[in-house]
């Protein structure tokens, strides 16, 4: 059977959030998907398994929202520099097929026409701050004016005649007839910025949502006001976002004061609060629904998916990393696998395996790292052992699942067994020890692994070094201790024969830039390295020839660090915040 490797899951990147911004979420037509957007990236996942994603890369700078065509053949993604890409949703290279640049500033909101050939963008801009055009010309189709400060949000009403309504951080929504669309009156109800515009998906009705944390709602024909929701408020924080059920006749609210509301429109009322905590990070920013399901983020970048029958429990919340991913390890207990990570932010994620399928991930509680996790590895006491640039290593107890205090970092540490190595004359990039727990072996920028001997709790320099070809980027024994692999900035992975004196048993070519992380297989006979060309190889020991590429492992990213589940499963992390699983056929 040949070599061959196959993408068996992709756990994506959470939202990027910031605190009094709303977040769109973009819903499937068909109610089979639902989007966001995190950096350079649209991030399309499925909605009843969110393992099951995609990623949109082409942008040149940060995305900011992505919406379906009512068709669901293309998706519009705009950016922070006022671009429109418009791109294919059925082909798997996602291929484009316009670009526009409707507006000078930062793109906040973008909708369709029912027909899927007119789009409205909204943002800011110096001459505009909106825009209508077809989607196959780019030719305008009316014009969004009538505010003084940028336009937050936009929408348009999905039947004939058609009405476009728009909401500004001038206090004022506007609404428009057309097409060609122009403009009808001003909306001057709210107090404060105003959020988020939506039609029901009937254009009977549409509602706009303000931080003065009131609801309006208006005739879908004429942008006559009907009446509002909640009373003198609808929430005691800003509301962010809302949206409406299939059948027009409820919708939900996400709100700054930490609560996701379930509204009956006829009535005006509250029907269910949901209570999503009282962290800072609860605040909720944004909301879909999609069919059966109601979805939230909160400020965290946490997806939830929310419960009519139980308000104060989701039925899921999908957690992950919303900052690049720096490390990883995997550790088994009582039969199943986890996988920890950490990122730049600090964060350290848990992935069950087993859970995989739903999406669900688990955090410490806490508090945890200040700054980039550098370093994740499990010791033989059940403790995640992390090293950080806030200056601190942890020894944290993984089944209580609560951050330990850190214990201070002030030199080069070889994580596990606490040895401190100071006063070195060439600068210490990786350490490991060997399994039988006698040598540690310190790779260098000068080229070189320093050997010691481990003698209780120090080590011992006993003048023996091994060459390498460049400057060490990672090492690691093999789970037997007969090979020591290593990596270096000249694009060379070299393994060394630890019973014949550490000579040269094999050295591997194939990376087009340097390789970065390191990984063994159980099975002793093959490893893993992950380089900064995007690119990973499974490589065998015992014969340079027989390898494994896996080209573009995360697309237009590097391959930041990666672990083995068991001799057939592979799994990598990214500076794309995900993480994927591999299955590994010999």
């Amino acid at each position: 059977m040949p070599y061959a490797i196959t993408l068996l899951n992709n756990f994506c990147i959470l939202p990027q959030m910031e605190r009094g911004v709303a977040k769109v979420i973009g819903g499937d037509p068909k109610g089979n998907n639902f989007l966001y957007t995190n950096g350079k990236c649209v991030i399309i996942r499925n909605i009843e398994n969110p393992a099951i994603a995609d990623i949109y890369t082409e942008h040149a700078h940060q995305v900011t929202v992505a919406k379906y065509a009512p068709s669901g053949f293309y998706i519009a993604s705009g950016d922070a520099s006022g671009k429109i890409r418009i791109w294919d949703t059925t082909q798997k290279e996602h291929l484009l097929k316009y670009e526009y640049t409707p507006i000078s500033g930062k793109v906040k909101d973008i909708a369709w026409t029912e027909d899927s050939k007119r789009i409205a963008v909204v943002g800011d801009g110096r001459e505009k701050f909106g825009a209508v055009f077809l989607w196959d010309s780019g030719s305008s189709v009316g014009e969004v004016s009538g505010h003084s400060k940028l336009i937050n949000s936009v929408d348009i009403r999905q039947k004939r005649p058609y009405r476009l309504a728009t909401a500004s951080d001038d206090t004022c929504g506007s609404f428009f007839e057309g097409p060609p669309f122009k403009f009808k009156f001003t909306l001057r109800d709210h107090s404060q910025f105003v959020n988020c515009v939506r039609f029901s998906p009937d254009g009977g009705r549409f509602a706009t949502a303000s931080a003065d944390g009131q609801i309006f709602i208006y005739d879908g024909a004429t942008g006559e006001r009907v009446s509002s929701l909640g009373g003198e408020k609808a929430h005691k924080g800003g509301i962010y976002a809302v949206s409406w059920s299939p059948d027009s006749s409820q919708l939900i609210s996400a709100s700054g004061d930490k609560t996701v509301k379930l509204w009956d429109v006829g009535a005006g009322t509250a029907v269910t609060t949901f209570n999503m905590g009282t962290d800072v990070t609860d605040q909720q920013l944004g909301c879909l629904w999609q069919k059966d399901h109601l979805i939230s983020i909160s400020l965290s970048g946490y997806i939830n998916y929310l419960d009519k029958n139980n308000p104060d429990r989701p039925i899921r919340t999908v957690k992950g990393h919303s900052k690049s991913i720096q490390c990883l390890t995997v550790h088994k207990s009582e039969g199943r696998s986890y996988i920890y990570s950490g990122s730049h932010d600090g964060h350290i994620n848990i992935l069950s395996l087993i859970k995989w399928s739903t999406g669900e991930n688990d955090c410490f509680s806490g508090k945890g790292h200040s700054n980039q996790v550098s370093k994740v590895v499990t010791d033989e006491a059940d403790e995640l052992v992390t090293c950080s640039m806030d200056d601190t290593l942890r020894y944290t107890n993984i089944n209580k699942k609560e951050y330990s205090l850190g214990v201070c970092k002030c030199c080069f540490i070889l994580i596990i067994s606490f040895f401190t190595l100071d006063n070195l004359d060439y600068e210490a990039e990786v350490g490991v020890i060997h399994p039988g727990g006698t040598t540690a072996a310190v790779g260098g920028a000068d080229g070189k692994v320093h050997l010691y001997s481990v003698q209780g709790n120090t080590l011992k320099d006993e003048g023996q070094t091994i060459e390498v070809k460049g400057p060490v980027t990672d090492m690691a024994y093999s789970n037997d201790g007969a090979y020591l692999a290593v990596i270096d900035e000249k694009k060379t992975a070299a393994v060394f024969d630890v019973a014949d004196g550490y000579s040269v048993k094999n050295e591997f070519y194939g990376h087009h830039a340097k390789p970065v992380s390191l990984a063994w297989s159980p099975d002793n006979e093959h490893f893993a390295t992950g380089g900064m060309d995007m690119m990973v190889f499974v490589w065998t020991v015992g014969d340079a020839d027989k390898r494994i590429k896996v080209p573009d492992t995360h697309r237009l990213h590097h391959v930041s660090s990666l672990a083995w589940v068991d001799e057939h499963t592979l799994v990598t992390a990214s500076h794309d915040a995900s993480i994927k699983q591999w299955t590994i056929k010999y």
